[in-house]
């Protein structure tokens, strides 16, 4: 039995605060390791060398949940002895005790693996090893059940319920810092994915500014060739046309095998003995490997095989239902040409064949690049902002009844409209609609109906032609064309001008409708997710909203309580936003104090979530100190006489009860009655997006008229941000 692990003595009472405070900074390092890595291999492996100081133990194992298999998987494995099961094995649930913990979210210890009589042959391996005793315990976050953390021992010295408990506040910690490395994984892959799909997009716009810029055949195919040798390897490229005189096809040599020449770059072969003639005739890929490609008796093919060529793929060029030539690829490689990369010729294939046939497709081939251009900018703005789909924080049965309904709603592809007050999170549900959906590798595209003005917002929606009204000097492609395949999210839909509303009718019955100025038909396959804070129902008996379009778009009602109705999310929500604040401002924000929780609690929150949030963000900015310092008297919730222990505001820290302090109660500390009469016409402001009169003005909810809400702005200094 290994005998490299050392253990402290059993402590004595006088020691026993020692050993607390060895854990708490324990759990800090913990914290500032959470804080510092991304990657779960180096966690891990820092995470270990910093509990060694408060727990022995020999070794630190990481198990998650594979849901597609429902099987445990072993993930990271520190020891300090060589042990033979390698990471990435995987495990039945129900035959691991790992497995066990993850479904009963409880903790499993063994005290002695040869004594246990469960799980006979995992105890059995343990055994094997030297490991006498180990503790397996939950790895949980608010939103997840990730899988199992677990320690063990090789000498017989069994863990202590003071131990298992300091593991489980180490492991609630960990929990977080997987998630969020787990989250960062997908989020990275799908950015490489859309890294590597805005090549291949780039290789179109790069053709595009090349048939666009030229009409010179011999410029126009080397053109061709470098812009595809970054992405699609190969090592020949030609091109055949049709000679219509003869009735053969004539091939253009334009790069060989290590720069090699033919004795001429340019000869005819039939249409029937070729593979360009049969690729032609077909009006198919043809995809050639190995002996296939030896009987062909042509001149060219046995020279591509003398120099090491495996494959040969043949795209044709057609247009209009008429094909008139060939694009012709070769590579060493015998896997070369996989479906992606068909895929992509086809593409290159469809805009030479345009280029080729006449000059009008100059200005369709000038569209496509505008177009792409835009859609790889946007594809750039959806990589930034698809790590915020994590962000829904709460465990109110309220809330939970409604993720419950988006996964219930997201795989089905219907059209879902989102109802709840302003600062809910709608856009966060309708992203998440969005990604469970089968949807999710396409565009999410987002439309405020309320921020754009209503004449130009059917050119945003649809696009227009050149020259379709006075400046447009340009062809504008609409959102529902960038969300073609995707998912098009239509926030505000009760601020969709009443003229507009049949023609999104029509999108959501028939996918189809005209850019502006256009008489040509565009048919799209989106999925519409809208949203309102608004009652639809209440504009349609107004006149002011269509009823077929309310029937059309309520077809899965999709409910967000407002804050005041899920008061045990606002203590996870103020934990959350103190931490991400504290982090962006390099605060050291750490505890909120229990009347002041009190007050958050039992406040209504008009402005919801976003409210919270930006007021967690100014007090956070006023904080001087670990202590959350919250201008209660702004609040209109009473407050409690009650005191409660301080809420920690990260999870897992430690905090220590107290009263109150002074500071974060102090009135004169809050400003005078102008500066809070101030703070709140703008946070009401800022609540209705600036808008003073009418029925969702600010005015209507200060509950004064529209020149005395104007007449104290200018008393204020209240101006509109630009």
């Amino acid at each position: 039995m290994p005998d490299s692990a050392k253990f402290p003595p059993t402590l004595a009472p006088s020691s026993s605060i020692e050993h607390s405070e060895r854990q708490f900074e324990a759990l800090l390092a913990v914290s500032e390791t959470i804080a510092q890595q991304h990657d779960l291999k180096a966690l891990f492996h820092e995470l270990s060398e910093r509990l060694h100081s408060v727990i022995s133990f020999d070794f630190l194992a990481l198990v998650l949940h594979d849901a597609e298999r429902n099987t445990m998987r072993l993930h990271i494995l520190e020891t300090r002895e060589p042990y033979d099961k390698e990471p990435g094995k995987d495990f039945p649930v129900e035959n691991h005790p790992a497995g066990w913990v993850w479904q009963n979210q409880r903790p499993f210890v063994t005290l002695d693996t040869e004594k246990d009589a469960r799980y006979p042959e995992f105890m059995q391996r343990l055994t094997e090893v030297g490991v006498h005793s180990f503790a397996i315990v939950p790895l949980t976050t608010a939103q997840h059940r990730l899988g199992a953390i677990s320690i063990g021992r090789y000498v017989p010295q069994g863990l202590s319920d003071a131990e298992i408990d300091f593991f489980q506040r180490v492991a609630r910690q960990v929990a977080v810092a997987v998630d969020n490395a787990l989250n960062l994984e997908v989020a990275q892959a799908y950015q490489r994915q859309l890294a590597h799909e805005r090549d291949r997009l780039q290789v179109l716009l790069d053709i595009n500014n090349l048939l666009v810029s030229t009409r010179e055949t011999t410029a126009v195919f080397k053109g061709i060739v470098s812009s595809l040798k970054p992405v699609l390897r190969h090592d020949y490229t030609s091109l055949a046309l049709l000679d219509e005189s003869s009735g053969l096809l004539k091939i253009h040599a334009l790069d060989l095998p290590g720069g090699n020449k033919l004795p001429k770059t340019e000869f005819t072969v039939s249409v029937k003995d070729s593979p360009s003639g049969q690729c032609f005739t077909s009006g198919q890929v043809l995809i050639l490997r190995g002996a296939e490609l030896d009987r062909f008796n042509l001149e060219v093919i046995r020279y591509l095989r003398k120099e090491g060529v495996q494959v040969l793929c043949c795209v044709p060029l057609s247009t209009n239902g008429r094909t008139f030539g060939t694009i012709n690829l070769a590579s060493r490689d015998p896997l070369a040409f996989t479906a992606p990369d068909v895929e992509l010729l086809q593409q290159v294939a469809a805009q030479v064949a345009i280029a080729l046939e006449n000059a009008l497709a100059f200005k369709e081939i000038d569209a496509l690049k505008d177009k792409l251009a835009v859609e790889k900018l946007y594809l750039e703005e959806e990589i930034r902002s698809e790590l915020n789909f994590e962000e829904i924080i709460g465990d109110s049965p309220s809330l939970r009844r409604t993720l419950s309904q988006v996964e219930l709603a997201a795989p089905a592809g219907t059209t879902v409209l989102i109802l709840g007050e302003t600062g809910t999170g709608k856009e966060l549900i309708a992203r998440a609609i969005h990604n469970l959906s089968p949807r999710r590798e396409r565009t999410f595209v987002k439309v405020n109906c309320a921020a754009i003005p209503a004449g130009l917002l059917e050119s945003e929606l649809f696009g227009h032609e050149r020259g379709a009204f006075t400046g447009a000097l340009t062809q504008k492609i609409g959102r529902f064309e960038f969300a073609d395949k995707g998912t098009l999210f239509l926030d505000e839909v009760g601020d969709l001008p009443l003229e507009l509303q049949p023609k999104l009718l029509r999108v959501l019955q028939e996918q189809e409708f005209e850019r502006l100025g256009s008489n040509r038909t565009l048919r799209v396959d989106v999925r519409v997710v809208a949203a309102t804070n608004g009652d639809l129902a209440s504009l349609v008996d107004e006149k002011k909203f269509r009823s077929d379009l309310y029937y059309r778009l309520n077809v899965f009602p999709l409910v967000i309580p407002p804050l005041r109705d899920r008061p045990e999310d606002v203590p996870l929500l103020v934990r959350y936003f103190v931490q991400k604040i504290s982090r962006r401002q390099n605060k050291t924000v750490e505890y909120v104090p229990s009347d002041v929780m009190d007050a958050l609690v039992n406040y209504s929150w008009p402005g919801n979530v976003r409210e919270l949030e930006n007021l967690i963000e100014r007090a956070v900015l006023l904080s001087p100190g670990k202590e959350l310092q919250v201008p209660i008297s702004e609040l209109k919730a009473a407050r409690t006489d009650s005191l409660r222990p301080a809420f920690p505001a990260t999870s897992g820290a430690l905090a220590t009860p107290r009263a109150p302090a002074s500071s974060a109660l102090n009135e004169g500390s809050l400003g005078t009655l102008e500066e809070t009469q101030r703070q709140h016409i703008l946070r009401v402001l800022r609540q209705t997006q600036w808008r003073i009169s009418g029925p969702r003005g600010a005015a209507k909810l200060l509950g004064i008229k529209r020149t005395t809400l104007q007449a104290r702005m200018r008393k204020l200094a209240i101006k509109r941000p630009i």
